[in-house]
């Protein structure tokens, strides 16, 4: 495939709170785009507050994609995530549009647009059964020494608290006999059909970005979170629930272990520690080119700067 024969993909990447949202909605306004949400939580209904889902005025009439279609006792992969995002994508270029990919699960963009098409591999119930006893008898870091020894390069990309992930990777060596990383080169069978510009945001003030987490989990509490958690603890017992940063460091609350403010302080905490993993991850890639808030005056100036950024890189392939 030559270069231009490529569809054009803008992402737009970086920690949680950064103001991601707002920009992907910018250029699509400025570059009759659409959004992919690239978001591991979005894509499950009623879970609004907790995962900062756009609200229809924060979307400004942009079709979003990949949000709330998905219920929360369903499970989602990165397989899923890119098929759906192909066909997003596919669907967004015939309409003579721009596909613009917006979120921070790094894994989800960046297998997307390396394209990897990675297997729907089987799962194995009676595995993966046992592999979560054992969650509960050894804890996380004893499956996750396991897998480093297994599957080390998998392992290096897992955070402890990641226990869904974990055990998927050992789940897969266990009932195919290769590791995930070995599935994921046989994926990479072809050369991805995008031409990519990775858009990062990001303080270069870490405190500015975690006043803006604590902010925003304090809007979050004034909106609802507490009766959206408590209807989804009502409601559904799925393992997503575990996974969903705003819903279970609220838990002990509902079950009356800890205070409503203790709870709050430990969402905060989870919080910043994510943001904290999302930059991590995004700083082992040297494409993106990054827009630091704190260096301008008004979001919307920094917003003037992007387009400009993208404006002659479309240019540049034309």
């Amino acid at each position: 495939m030559n270069y231009s024969e490529k569809a054009d993909v803008v992402a737009v990447v970086g920690p949680t709170a950064s103001g991601k949202t707002r920009l992907g909605v910018s250029l699509a306004e400025k570059f009759s785009g659409e959004i992919i949400s690239a978001d591991s939580m979005q894509v499950y209904k009623s879970m609004d507050i907790a995962t900062a889902k756009p609200s229809k005025d924060e979307m400004k009439g942009i079709n979003h994609h990949l949000i709330s279609f998905l219920s929360p006792e369903e499970s989602f992969s990165v397989a899923s995530f890119i098929k759906l995002a192909n066909k997003a994508a596919d669907d967004i270029e015939e309409r003579n549009k721009l596909p613009i990919i917006v979120g921070g699960t790094g894994l989800y963009i960046d297998y997307f647009l390396s394209g990897i098409s990675l297997l729907e591999l089987a799962r194995d119930e009676k595995v993966r059964s046992a592999l979560y006893e054992r969650l509960k008898s050894e804890g996380a870091e004893a499956l996750l020494t396991e897998l480093k020894k297994i599957d080390p390069q998998t392992a290096e990309m897992l955070h402890l608290n990641d226990t869904k992930r974990i055990i998927r990777a050992l789940e897969v060596f266990m009932t195919t006999g290769k590791t995930l990383s070995q599935q994921n080169e046989l994926s990479r069978s072809s050369p991805s059909k995008y031409n990519s510009l990775y858009i990062g945001l990001n303080y270069k003030d870490r405190k500015l970005l975690y006043e803006r987490i604590d902010k925003r989990v304090d809007e979050m509490i004034k909106i609802g979170l507490l009766s959206e958690a408590e209807s989804y603890f009502s409601k559904y017992k799925s393992e997503t629930a575990k996974a969903a940063i705003g819903y279970k460091e609220l838990k002990p609350f509902f079950d009356n272990e800890k205070t409503l403010d203790e709870c709050v302080c430990s969402l905060k905490t989870a919080t910043r520690r994510y943001a904290k993993r999302q930059i991590t991850w995004f700083r082992r890639n040297e494409s993106i080119r990054w827009f630091y808030i704190d260096d301008y005056t008004t979001m919307k100036e920094l917003e003037e700067k992007v387009c400009e950024t993208v404006r002659r890189w479309l240019d540049e392939k034309e």
